[in-house]
């Protein structure tokens, strides 16, 4: 079977076939594979779950079509794993492990279709190995984590189309692009890159006159609509929600592009990054020369993305993985360009490819190793407050003592005012205590009753995070709380003091779980929370702040309608 097809002009291939030579290698990868997983199930048995972790977990237990901040599929990905190991660490975290090993199989499968060379799939299998995000952070789940196995899988299933001419694989592209956008709204990035395959091979009249990329259209449409519904009975609250990151305004900040393209080198791999990189741009450069179908889509689909983030990062921080969606199939064109050059002719490219692959490979794997040694077998930090996993360990401490004041002032529900402090004594405390976020209600569109029998009439416990404590906000004028100062409460992490929180007793008052959109209890805080907000905005904000009439109308709220 020949794999390239007339409307693509990639060289037919030298056929390297795994022999009884390759069986060694082979197995000497796979034995590799499997003790990483290894390593990367102790890591997510033994490190606590991070607030975001937290909180993506209290989704899981909710029966809603979607959310204010994503898509669902991080909630079903956490039901699935916690139906098997329970409420756990591992249990929270599972399913991130196997999507980090269908990602592993589907792009040895599309280096394999392109290629047909075993050493190609060798490199392509131990590249996401060698960054330290999939390597050993793929364990933290997120919804990133939930989009990436469906992204990676609907690039295959693009590439089984080119392959067999076969257009009925439009269809499993479109479902597996349907569910990536179930995943994480970043997944829209990837839509160029299918227009650009689909448009500008000499095949593109054959596919504006099919019907499959339209029915693929529908099929992932159709696979998004549980967002698309919840959102349209409330006020598509998810999409402003998100929007505020995309239309923000910000002053140039050379701090800002560091952070990003250090984050790049960090988590990709500080070879494997400008690997990939210089891999990819060659890519593109011979796709669209040459338009070849396969390196248009895979050139296309990482660095169009990393270009907007990129342009992004001169006036916003972009976050940690944000860019996590787009690396792996840039993976799989480094390994592929490896090949492209050798059949090419370009010699001296190739034994630089393959020096510069194998050192990041190497050195990327030996970096994963130490940190995760670090983090697991040492009591050292080397970093501080600024410890992304250090940073929001310790909860146990502020657990602790709330559960010692709950005993003393006979309080039997907890207040708290951060997302994060919610999801994470509602981890800690597992439905033993009824837990609940007292303002920014917009996020909990649909939740169940925490428990309003032990709620009503009765005394709670207040645990604000400092210098967020809510106990000196103006927005406490709109309830009837009584409040009574208990203690501070510090977080610490291998000697490292993260945060401080307040305990104070509550009385006097039942909190909302449904207040109106117009309530100063409902709006969630804006996610762009650095925008730089002309003068007579933030005087406007003020002016709603501290306007004690609880029907303010504030320009400025998520709603539109009130403070927020």
């Amino acid at each position: 079977m020949t794999i390239a097809s007339p409307d693509c002009s990639l060289p037919k291939p030298d056929r390297s076939e795994p022999d009884s030579s390759a069986l060694r290698p082979l197995l000497a990868v796979a034995a590799l594979i499997v003790a990483l997983t290894a390593l990367r199930l102790t890591y997510a048995s033994l490190i606590d779950l991070r607030t975001d972790e937290a909180y993506y977990w209290t989704w899981s237990k909710e029966n809603v079509l979607s959310f204010l901040d994503h898509p669902p599929m991080i909630a079903w990905f956490i039901r699935f794993g916690t139906a098997i190991f329970g409420d756990t660490n591992l249990g929270v975290r599972f399913a991130g492990i196997l999507a980090m090993l269908v990602m592993q199989l589907l792009l040895a499968d599309i280096v394999r279709r392109v290629t047909h060379d075993w050493r190609a799939v060798i490199v392509v299998v131990l590249l996401p190995e060698a960054a330290l995000y999939y390597g050993l952070l793929m364990a933290k789940v997120s919804p990133d984590v939930a989009m990436i196995p469906f992204a990676t899988a609907m690039v295959w299933a693009l590439i089984r189309l080119w392959e067999s001419q076969d257009a009925r694989w439009w269809l499993a592209a479109g479902a597996f692009g349907g569910l990536a956008l179930l995943s994480k709204f970043t997944a829209v990035m990837l839509i160029p890159a299918v227009l650009a395959f689909a448009l500008v091979p000499d095949w593109r009249e054959r596919w504006l006159r099919s019907p499959y990329p339209w029915a693929a259209a529908l099929i992932a449409a159709a696979l998004f609509s549980p967002v698309l519904i919840w959102n349209a009975g409330h006020d598509w609250a998810s999409f402003r929600f998100q929007f505020v990151r995309a239309t923000a305004t910000h002053g140039w900040s050379l701090r800002t592009v560091g952070d990003f393209i250090g984050l790049q080198f960090g988590l990709v791999g500080f070879i494997s990054f400008p690997v990939v990189l210089s891999a990819l741009v060659i890519t593109a450069s011979r796709g669209y020369r040459r338009r070849d179908a396969v390196a248009i889509l895979l050139s296309t689909c990482v660095l169009l993305p990393f270009c907007y983030f990129f342009w992004r990062s001169l006036t916003l921080r972009v976050g940690d993985t944000w860019p996590m969606f787009m690396w792996p199939i840039g993976f799989a064109a480094a390994a592929i360009n490896i090949v492209m050059l050798r059949r090419e002719g370009r010699t001296g490219m190739v034994k630089s490819a393959v020096w510069w692959s194998a050192a990041a490979i190497v050195t990327g794997i030996a970096f994963v190793v130490g940190v995760f040694v670090y983090y697991v077998a040492t009591p050292f930090n080397f970093i501080g407050k600024n410890d992304p996993i250090g940073g929001e360990a310790g909860f146990e401490q502020v657990v602790s003592r709330a559960e010692a004041e709950l005993q003393k002032t006979g309080a039997t529900w907890i207040a708290t005012t951060d997302y994060r402090t919610y999801a994470m004594l509602r981890w800690f405390f597992a439905g033993r205590v009824p837990v609940i976020q007292i303002n920014e209600r917009g996020r909990y569109i649909g939740f169940h009753d925490p428990g309003m029998n032990l709620i009503k009439g009765h005394p709670g416990l207040y645990v604000g995070r400092e210098p967020d404590n809510f106990s000196t906000n103006p927005l406490w004028a709109f309830t009837t709380a009584t409040r009574e100062p208990l203690e501070r409460v510090e977080r610490s992490w291998r000697g490292i003091v993260a945060d401080t929180y307040a305990l104070e007793k509550l009385t006097g008052w039942t909190p909302e779980l449904s207040p109106p959109p117009d309530s100063p209890l409902y709006g969630w805080r804006m996610l762009a929370g650095d925008v730089q907000m002309p003068q007579y905005v933030a005087a406007l904000s003020l002016h709603c702040i501290f306007d004690l009439s609880p029907t303010t109308v504030c320009p400025l709220s998520p709603c539109g309608r009130g403070l927020g």
